[in-house]
Order: C-alpha cells, then sequence, then structure tokens
C-alpha cells in the first residue's frame, strides 16, 4: 500500500468507531472529577467491565445480558472507590491506581481459570452487538457522497456508538442545565457553600461515583462485545487515561471533553491506517513507532494545556464536614 491508497473516508468511520470508548469513560470521569472526587481507576473498571461483559455474554449468548453485568460490576468497583476516597478520607489517587492494577491482573486470572485460553475469553460469535443498518441504506449506497454519508458514516455502527454520542448532550444539559448538576459542580468548586445550602456533599459524590461506574461501564462493552468480540488482557491499552487527558483537554467540560475524545479518536484510526504504508520522505515507519502516536499526542497535549486547564477547586480534596 502507499501513501496515495489511504482513504479520508475509511479514517472518518474508524474514528467514529474508535471514539465511543473515550466517550464513555471520558463522560464519566466529568461526573466524578466535577463532584471533587479524582477518578483515576477508570482504566481498571473498563478492563473489569469488559471481562465480565465479554464472559456472561458468552456464557448466555446474550449482548445485552453482558452489558447488564459490566454495569454491575463497574458499579461495585466505583462503590468502593467511593468509599475509599469520601467516607474513609482516603488518597483518591492511590485508591484509582490500585483498581487499575488489581483489575489488570485479576481479569487475566479469573479469564485464564474459568475458560484456559491463555487469559483470553472465546470468541464471541452471535454473542456479539452487530452494527444497525439504518432504513433506506441500500436505496442510497450507490449515490457519491450521500450514500457513504448515510449508510457509512452515520450507519452501519453498534446502538452503542449512538448512545456514545447522543451522551454528550445529554451530559452537557445534566451538568450545567439541572438543579443536580448545580449541585455537583457546587460539591466540585466550594464543597462547604454546598453544604451550607443544605446540600449533603458526600451523598452527591457517591452518586456521582456510580453514575460513572455505569458510564464507564459501557467502555468496556463497547470494547469487548462490540468491537473485539471477546476479551484479551489488557486491552483498553490506556484508554481510561487517554479520556482522562480529554478531559483536562476540554478544561472539564463535556463538548470539549468530546472534542478530545474525537481527536485521540482520529489518531488512533490514522495510526491503523498508516500500518505497512510507504510514506513520502521517510518510507514506512515500524509498527512500534506508530503504536506510540497517540501515547506522544498525550504526552504533548499534557503539557501544552496542563497550565492552562482550570480543574474544579475543591477536586482531590476530602470533605470534611465543618461542626
Amino acid at each position: 500500500m502507499t501513501f496515495d491508497d489511504l482513504h479520508i473516508g475509511s479514517i472518518l468511520v474508524s474514528t467514529v468507531r474508535n471514539a465511543p470508548v473515550l466517550i464513555f469513560a471520558g463522560m464519566a470521569g466529568l461526573f466524578a472529577e466535577r463532584s471533587g472526587v479524582i477518578d483515576i481507576g477508570l482504566e481498571g473498571k473498563i478492563l473489569a467491565s469488559a471481562f465480565v461483559s465479554a464472559a456472561v455474554a458468552f456464557t448466555t449468548q446474550n449482548p445485552w445480558y453482558g452489558v447488564m453485568a459490566g454495569i454491575l460490576v463497574s458499579v461495585l468497583l466505583a462503590t468502593l472507590q467511593a468509599y475509599v476516597a469520601i467516607t474513609q478520607k482516603g488518597n483518591q489517587l492511590v485508591a484509582g491506581i490500585a483498581i487499575n492494577i488489581a483489575m489488570s491482573g485479576l481479569t487475566f486470572v479469573v479469564a485464564q481459570y474459568i475458560f484456559q485460553q491463555g487469559g483470553r475469553t472465546p470468541d464471541l460469535g452471535t454473542a456479539r452487538l452487530f452494527d444497525v443498518v439504518l432504513p433506506g441504506s441500500a436505496a442510497v449506497e450507490n449515490i457519491p457522497f450521500i450514500g457513504w454519508l448515510y449508510a457509512h458514516l452515520i450507519g452501519g455502527h453498534s446502538v452503542l456508538v449512538y448512545l456514545a454520542f447522543g451522551l454528550v448532550p445529554l451530559v452537557h444539559w445534566v451538568i450545567y442545565h439541572s438543579r443536580f448538576g448545580l449541585r455537583l459542580r457546587a460539591c466540585g468548586e466550594n464543597p462547604h457553600a454546598a453544604d451550607a445550602a443544605g446540600v449533603s456533599v458526600e451523598r452527591q459524590r457517591y452518586f456521582a461515583m456510580i453514575i460513572a461506574g455505569v458510564l464507564c461501564s459501557f467502555s468496556g462493552a463497547y470494547l469487548a462485545i462490540v468491537q473485539s468480540g471477546f476479551f484479551l488482557r489488557d486491552m483498553s491499552a490506556g484508554a481510561g487515561y487517554l479520556a482522562l487527558t480529554a478531559m483536562v483537554f476540554g478544561n472539564w467540560r463535556p463538548l470539549h471533553t468530546f472534542l478530545g475524545c474525537l481527536m485521540f479518536g482520529f489518531f488512533g484510526a490514522v495510526q491503523i491506517q498508516i500500518e505497512g504504508v510507504e510514506l513520502p520522505v521517510v518510507g514506512r515507519l515500524p509498527g512500534a513507532l506508530i503504536q506510540m502516536v497517540p501515547y506522544v499526542l498525550t504526552v504533548i497535549v499534557l503539557a501544552g494545556l496542563m497550565a492552562k486547564s482550570v480543574a474544579p477547586k475543591a477536586l482531590g480534596t476530602p470533605f470534611v464536614k465543618s461542626r
């Protein structure tokens, strides 16, 4: 394949398919951190929900049972994380990293014990969530550009893709235009003022962490039941950390975080497309170098924007009720 063979249409479709993992995790982190809790444990919750979703979907041959099981395990982990960070006033970074490390090893061990396939689950086959074909796709498919736009870029995706993109305006409305969102932001900016106004800061933060657990589970389910069709050790490949970076890039705002997720999804799509391609001047790049692209971009984004990003003022600070 040469550089001229790269098709921008394939890159755009891949971007749409790559972005949901980051969108779900990014919106999950947004709820947690807007309430004042650092959620660095996104990676671990993604891995846990991916494994449980794949295992239950394979066992029951029903992908929706897998999605529900993934929600359950992710919410349990989020509740445990909330208990350590909110009730016990523990170090929020340590709690999140502990979940990440534990889930990286535990999912592999349990998968190996149950399925005996080298730490992965069997292929899901018909238990996967398959793509949705929009009405009229066949009729317009041969129309230049319109057919591709309707049948492939807009249509032809899993229901979780549409859920991810539809989630963004909903999260924006909840955070900025609902009573719950007002209280959530108050807890993240000035929890003592929120407490004085009669808001239960701890309860609000627990709600935020549970919502984050639900949303994060969709990232894992999407990886296992839609993209791959099986669970593989550490298959999240840093998606939780990329989502956190997108959140910093978006300055803890839903729409801007969404754009950050699309950016990382785009570069992930480009990474896949340029493997084995003869590029002008540099020729064919080594695969390991190409795989570094999203992570190098993460470092650049953090180095360039961290000083300009304004986090919630009480982020990472345990709330101690005034007497």
